[in-house]
């Protein structure tokens, strides 16, 4: 197997935790499972996606394994892996096995999955702290069969653990800053989402469905090395951009409607997380045109507010202000400006955050707020900025000319030392740049 990233990044991650570790408390354990595969219908299982956590230490994308974290063992870094069998690789694939796995992932020790819990009741004998991913109910009750066991034998010396500590802030706090390699996926698994947005641009007409354009897409993903989506993807036209996680994809595009695509590969792992929203038959109507620009212009001023220091509290009252001041003129909101703007009046049109970390998960891991203040932006840091604007049918107090549009835009940002990276700013994005494109 290939490695998404060099070796010796991985074992940079796993040196970090191991030094916490030794901090923690003596004999402490970290114990971080794989992924398992999820049957999809009787006999046949969903594509395996391994745990981002679990590929985040080792880069190991077999199901079934194990990583144990022990500073005070002889061999600290052991592996638990699926051990080579002809017969089931004839079947199912080839695997690394135990014999390759040392070299292979830089561990100190491989050893077989059915194993593992023999060596885990050596590893966790003593060990006043064990943390593992508190989110991993199976994991849980594995571990507690073994501490049953070591509190069934104290006349043999043996000793149950006596803490259980949810390692998961651990890893957030190191995934939230991507290191220089990492961020190198990142823009290649954003490169391959600009050409599929604007390869779906160049296809959508009147009369197509929604499943064909997100074919499109995905044929575009495969075609560059991304075999999958990093989410649902989601090709709402008309009335469907206002169902925000919308992924039907069944009707078909009809001449007069836009057409809301939020959609982004998965590279090597990372994802790309992109939306665009433009009109099925290539050029906006006016009123489209007008709350596009709204969004847009709302859009532009969050991203002005990208730097290190600030934070994403900062970018969506840049976001706000612009989305209620737009709505206004446009008749949307009525009342006093100063008090629509103090009241965030533009919410019951935009529902959803402004945006959200993104990594080897698309919604990835990190807290938004650091000792009960909002949390700074710093360099390596990883997000997407994506206001939108919602109006279904039947939405009162509004005129019924904006009924049926939902309108969202969404790039993918990078802080950087100076400022931030927009890595998907590619795809167009204005409303005379949509149009040429489409056109073209």
């Amino acid at each position: 197997m290939k490695l998404s990233l060099p070796l010796d990044e991985f074992k940079k991650r796993r040196a970090h935790i191991l030094k916490k570790l030794t901090k923690a408390s003596p004999n402490a354990v970290a114990v971080i499972p794989g992924a398992q595969l999820q049957t999809r219908s009787r006999d046949t299982e969903f594509p395996f996606r391994q745990d981002s956590d679990f590929f985040y230490l080792t880069g190991f994308d077999e199901p079934n394994a194990l990583l144990v974290l022990a500073p005070n063992a002889d061999d600290p870094v052991q592996l638990y892996c699926q051990p080579t069998s002809p017969s089931e690789e004839v079947w199912h694939g080839r695997r690394l096995g135990v014999d390759n796995a040392t070299d292979t992932l830089g561990v100190d020790f491989a050893a077989s999955i059915e194993d593992a819990d023999d060596y885990l009741f050596a590893l966790l004998d003593g060990a006043e702290q064990v943390f593992y991913p508190h989110d991993k109910p199976e994991l849980a009750a594995q571990l507690s069969m073994i501490a049953d066991e070591l509190r069934a034998a104290p006349k043999k010396g043996h000793q149950a653990p006596t803490a259980w500590v949810d390692i998961n802030p651990w890893l957030a706090d190191m995934r939230i800053i991507k290191s220089a390699a990492e961020l190198d996926l990142m823009r290649q698994a954003a490169a391959i989402s600009v050409a599929a947005h604007k390869r779906a641009m160049r296809f959508a007409k009147p009369g197509k469905f929604e499943y064909q354009v997100a074919a499109e897409i995905h044929h575009e993903f495969a075609m560059h090395g991304a075999l999958s989506a990093a989410y649902g993807t989601i090709c709402g036209g008309g009335e469907n951009a206002c169902i925000l996680h919308y992924t039907e994809n069944k009707s078909e595009l009809r001449d007069g409607d836009l057409l809301l695509i939020d959609a982004g590969a998965e590279f090597a792992g990372y994802a790309g997380d992109i939306t665009r929203t433009f009109p099925v038959n290539g050029r906006f109507s006016a009123e489209q045109k007008a709350l596009y620009n709204v969004v847009l212009a709302a859009q532009e001023a969050a991203l002005a507010t990208l730097k290190p220091g600030s934070d994403m509290a900062k970018a969506f009252e840049a976001a706000g202000d612009v989305l209620t001041t737009g709505l206004h003129e446009l008749g949307i909101l009525q009342g006093d400006a100063r008090d629509l703007m103090e009241n965030h009046a533009f919410r019951p049109f935009m529902i959803h955050g402004l945006g959200h970390w993104l990594g080897l998960d698309v919604h990835d891991v990190g807290t938004y707020t650091q000792a009960g203040k909002k949390r700074k932006f710093e360099p390596g840091m990883v997000l997407t900025i994506e206001p939108g604007i919602y109006i279904p049918t039947g939405t009162e107090g509004v005129d019924s000319k904006w009924h049926g549009i939902g309108i969202r835009i969404e790039d993918d940002v990078i802080i950087t030392e100076t400022g931030h990276e927009n890595m998907t700013a590619k795809v167009p994005k204005t409303v005379e740049e949509i149009e040429q494109w489409m056109a073209g």
